[in-house]
């Protein structure tokens, strides 16, 4: 056992004392519980009681007021209500205590007042460590310590590596615990973080990466209050190949909104935070079985290598299914090479077809062992990073077959395996059920949720992969990129022509064109660049020039063009009375090619991340865009362009050509790389971006930038 005071949790998860503020005879109290559990996990250290209303419980002496507790105590819990945590918290802080647990709600999670009830409590502490308040409190289950008001029964580890959980939300901590222990997985200790008034998540991961026995970390978070701080401690675990699976949600407005009233945490954007989480492979899971069963496969293989999934079975039917549910989760399921091929025609019948997904038929009826010489072969494949095999339960002497031959061969798989038992909730035996958790291997009674988490498992297996080529990469020195114009320093938004010409000195193709102050000089710009024209009125407080008539396209005269300009000019003097425009900008018309979104921004929290989608009118419509780490690889951006549903449009569509997507993500690349050297660089919006087979333009650009001196 590590050192209990150890890390920023230590002393909280492995106390030598501990005092129940509030304690009560009532078993049923908060503090009943607490005290209860101590006692029921035979936790040996020092336990102090105060209670106002008893002089001892349980064989344990009482005191009547805090002040009268022991100094230095590593953990006092707070089992009261709200009007009495202010003075307890207060006086504990002067007894020189470590840390406190705070049940009571009341606080940052009901809004101004409440936050300010939270801050009291923070000053009155200063030293002393807060864990919630509105929390349900943490358990250390190697330890045998279990300091939360929940009846809980003891599951030591028996020293095998487990899971460590840490959640605001004391219902999820809870339920997340539940569901590994019900599967039979060893779970280390879990914490509730409640509002987080100082002790946080990113305590708890620190503390996870700390101990030894954690294999894998399930988290479920409403707000990360530190995000840097948060990156840095999972590229930690990245490195240690200690995996973070994460549930958060907010990627709809209305969880995003209950998110503030639950924890008092102001949800972050989830798209930027997954993003960035996922660039140090981080697992973000959909939902709450993605977490557990995400977790189940990464507890027995932590470090999988990338690759696409076998799928093995008995059924046609099954097979068929299997094909569906990969290509909705995104799962590749790759033919097998020539030499998986040859060893599996060994081992099948005649006419049965060596392929992924593989029915295998009803051979294992009369050989059961030949069914692990078949996931062995098939798992062996160099394309295949992890195995599913689906079989059903059968009746008892089935079950035995199974147990005595498919687990094992299963667990002595050198890459991840996963077991599925169809049938839902159908009766196992309670010896097949027991190999299948002595074994470790992963068990699921339903395909669709084992491929969906596999497909996690291995996007995390590929991330581990991306993350190891971005930290190869070196910064941009600041001024390495092009110079800033001379006009940034007016207004926070950059005209378009501005904006344009600086993309240009970066090497990012824009329509041929100059910005004219009268229609003579648009005339002469036009006739120099080549008819037909595009003609944009340009003012940095006119960003969005369509809604005030200060766009017209396909002018292909001189007199259209003097027409344009003189209706332009009454439009926008009517839409914006008093708005003194710089010019208007005259460009070449671009032919027609797909239209992409390519923005970058500078998160006040989590820092800069790129969105690459598909663009127009779509953008608003379809919302199919893909978040990107600033540091990636043009390569692998490219990849994670063939994410989007609209992908097949990149390959060329209804006799449309196929574009450059390389080209796409160069582009993207030097945005990332001016975001990163430039401090000052707030947005960037190229919407559209113009895909084509040979080359990419910028159409429209939009650059928003921080005053200098802000950065």
């Amino acid at each position: 056992m590590s050192d209990p005071s150890a890390g920023p949790l230590g002393r909280l998860l492995r106390p030598a004392s501990v005092a129940i503020v509030g304690a009560s005879a009532d078993p049923r109290a908060f503090g009943g519980f607490v005290q209860a559990n101590l006692a029921r996990f035979g936790w040996r250290g020092a336990l102090h009681l105060v209670s106002r209303s008893s002089t001892q419980i349980e064989g344990h002496p009482c005191v009547s007021r805090v002040e009268d507790l022991p100094v230095c105590l590593d953990v006092a819990v707070l089992a009261i209500p709200e009007a009495g945590v202010l003075d307890a918290v207060r006086a504990l802080a002067a007894r020189q205590c470590h840390a406190a647990i705070v049940f009571a709600s009341g606080y940052a999670e009901t809004g101004d007042e409440g936050r300010a009830r939270q801050q009291a409590l923070v000053d009155a502490a200063g030293a002393m460590r807060l864990l919630g308040p509105n929390c349900m409190g943490c358990t250390d289950f190697e330890a045998g310590v279990a300091l939360t008001f929940e009846p809980l029964a003891p599951a030591p580890c028996g020293g095998r590596p487990g899971i460590a959980i840490a959640a605001q939300s004391g219902f999820m901590a809870a339920t997340l615990r539940e569901g590994f222990l019900g599967r039979g997985l060893p779970v280390v200790w879990a914490a509730s973080t409640g509002n987080e008034a100082s002790i946080t998540l990113e305590d708890a991961v620190e503390q996870a990466l700390l101990d030894a026995q954690v294999r894998v970390v399930a988290l479920y978070a409403e707000q990360w209050r530190r995000p840097q701080h948060l990156l840095a401690l999972a590229r930690r675990a990245r490195m240690a190949g200690k995996p973070l699976g994460l549930l958060m949600p907010g990627r709809s407005a209305r969880a995003r909104e209950a998110a503030v009233s639950h924890t008092g945490a102001l949800a972050a954007d989830h798209a930027v935070a997954s993003a960035l989480l996922r660039r140090e492979a981080v697992v973000v899971a959909a939902g709450l079985d993605e977490l557990f069963d995400a977790t189940a496969i990464l507890l027995r293989w932590p470090q999988p290598a990338p690759g696409g999934a076998a799928f093995v079975t008995g059924s046609g039917a099954m097979k068929n299914l299997a094909l569906d549910a990969a290509d909705a989760c995104g799962l590749p399921l790759p033919p097998f090479g020539a030499a998986t091929v040859a060893a599996l025609r060994e081992r099948l019948p005649a006419y049965a077809v060596a392929e992924n997904p593989l029915d295998y038929t009803t051979i294992g009826v009369r050989q059961p062992g030949l069914i692990g010489e078949i996931v062995h072969a098939a798992a062996g494949d160099a394309a295949v990073g992890a195995v599913v095999l689906a079989i059903p339960a059968g009746p008892a002497v089935a079950q035995r077959d199974k147990a005595d031959h498919i687990v094992p061969a299963l667990a002595a798989c050198t890459k991840p395996a996963l077991l599925v038992v169809t049938g839902d909730d159908g009766a196992l035996e309670p010896f097949f059920r027991d190999a299948i958790t002595a074994s470790g291997v992963p068990l699921f009674r339903s395909a669709d949720r084992a491929l969906r988490a596999l497909a996690l498992v291995l996007r995390h297996a590929d991330d581990r992969l991306v993350a190891g080529r971005a930290d190869a990469m070196a910064v941009p020195p600041v001024g390495a990129v092009a110079a800033w114009p001379d006009a940034d320093t007016a207004v926070p938004t950059w005209p378009e022509y501005v904006g344009k010409a600086w993309l240009a000195s970066l090497g990012i193709a824009v329509p041929a064109g100059a910005l004219a102050r009268s229609a003579d000089e648009a005339v002469a710009v036009a006739s120099r660049i080549g008819w037909p024209v595009v003609l944009k009125a340009q003012a940095a407080a006119l960003p969005h020039k369509t809604e005030a008539g200060g766009v017209a396209v396909q002018l292909a005269d001189a007199a259209a063009l003097r027409a344009a300009w003189s209706r332009m000019q009454a439009d926008v003097a009517r839409h914006r009375p008093g708005l003194v425009l710089d010019g208007c900008l005259v460009e070449a018309m671009a032919p027609r090619g797909l239209e992409l979104v390519l923005g970058a921004r500078r998160d006040a929290d989590w820092g800069p991340v790129l969105m690459l989608g598909l663009g127009g009118v779509w953008i608003e419509v379809l919302k199919d865009v893909q978040w990107f780490s600033p540091d990636l690889a043009v390569a692998d951006i490219a990849q994670g362009l063939r994410r989007l549903k609209a992908a097949p449009l990149l390959d060329g569509a209804r006799g449309q050509p196929a574009v450059d997507v390389a080209a796409v993500a160069a582009v993207a690349r030097m945005l990332a790389d001016a975001m990163r050297a430039q401090p000052r660089l707030r947005e960037i919006d190229l919407n559209p971006l113009l895909a084509y087979p040979d080359r990419v333009l910028a159409l429209d650009a939009l650059v928003v930038v921080d005053p200098p001196g802000a950065a």
